[in-house]
């Protein structure tokens, strides 16, 4: 009996501190929000948004923690590899874990078992966009130039949704065009202006920042239909491109192994930022639409994008790295 009532003790004794970090969450420390991209970029800038909202729900410092490189997978295993504790919270692009998976020989992680999804946050297209000064309005008038061009004319890309989008746009119009990687699409916006990029494929927030700034012009969409907050661009089919369909979406995760107490907090935080009045205002100054679901729905998208980009990196002809 002795022996029975040690167990007991030795048990309680384990699960009594993880139970009180669980009810003490998130007030044992600081919130990092990661981002894979560097401060400045049309993801940072959403991250620290997000940033400010949940600390003014929580009271809970939150910090915007940029981890650039690899395409994201350096973002992808450092949040993989942290502790399951609620403090690690990963806002990204579900399109970019999924396509991780065919986009490298060796993957860092495996993005349906390493990491636990709390929910969805938004959903947008990518941007076909020159320089403003272009004498090209239309996609069919690019098309038309690009074609000329032939192995001479090259397009500007950052990101795996802007890789896949130039490369499916080269094949499907029949293009010689030449892909030119950037660490950051800003950074490649000097050479647009100068003309040595033809066209970018860019995120919706740096392009609309740039055309406000009245640098670029946004000639087409990535999505299949035109996008609520940009309606005024067309889609890459009206252009006569048809067949594209590349749309990302961000959902939160965090690392496998987070307590479900702690998901669920985190859920409801970002449900209530999700719905504030102010939240659809900015994401659409950003060219974004609000994008809900739940955790169960979240990992049905993920499991259906990796095989839509597998689909789409093959038909993009795109090989391994």
């Amino acid at each position: 009996m002795r022996r029975f009532w040690g167990a007991v003790v030795i048990v309680f004794l384990w699960i009594a501190p993880a139970a009180a970090q669980q009810s003490d969450y998130p007030n044992r420390g600081v919130i990092k929000l990661v981002c894979g991209f560097v401060a400045g970029s049309g993801a940072d800038v959403v991250h620290r948004y997000l940033a400010d909202k949940l600390h003014a729900l929580t009271g809970t410092p939150v910090i915007v923690d940029n981890k650039p490189g690899a395409s994201g997978n350096l973002a992808h295993a450092y949040v993989a590899h942290s502790k399951p504790d609620g403090l690690t919270v990963y806002p990204v692009g579900g399109s970019t874990l999924a396509s991780s998976v065919h986009l490298f020989k060796n993957p860092p992680i495996d993005p349906l078992k390493d990491l636990e999804p709390i929910g969805t946050l938004l959903k947008q297209g990518w941007l076909v966009v020159v320089d403003a000064k272009s004498p090209h309005k239309t996609l069919p008038e690019l098309t038309a130039h690009l074609k000329q061009k032939k192995g001479n004319a090259s397009y500007s890309t950052a990101t795996v949704p802007g890789t896949v989008l130039g490369e499916l746009y080269k094949n499907i119009a029949g293009l010689e065009t030449v892909q030119v990687n950037y660490k950051t699409i800003g950074d490649s916006l000097n050479d647009l202006l100068a003309g040595g990029i033809d066209v970018a494929m860019a995120d919706a927030a740096w392009t609309l920042r740039e055309m406000k700034n009245g640098r670029v012009r946004a000639l087409a969409i990535s999505t299949k239909e035109r996008m609520p907050a940009l309606a005024d661009i067309p889609t890459m089919t009206e252009g006569g491109v048809p067949g594209i369909d590349v749309r990302v979406w961000w959902a939160v995760m965090v690392p496998a192994g987070t307590p479900q107490p702690i998901k669920d907090q985190l859920r409801g935080w970002f449900d209530q930022i999700l719905r504030m009045p102010e939240t659809d205002q900015f994401f659409k100054s950003i060219g974004t639409d609000i994008f809900i679901s739940t955790p169960e729905e979240t990992t049905a998208f993920l499991k259906e994008d990796i095989k839509t980009w597998g689909d789409e990196v093959r038909l993009a002809k795109i090989e391994p790295q």
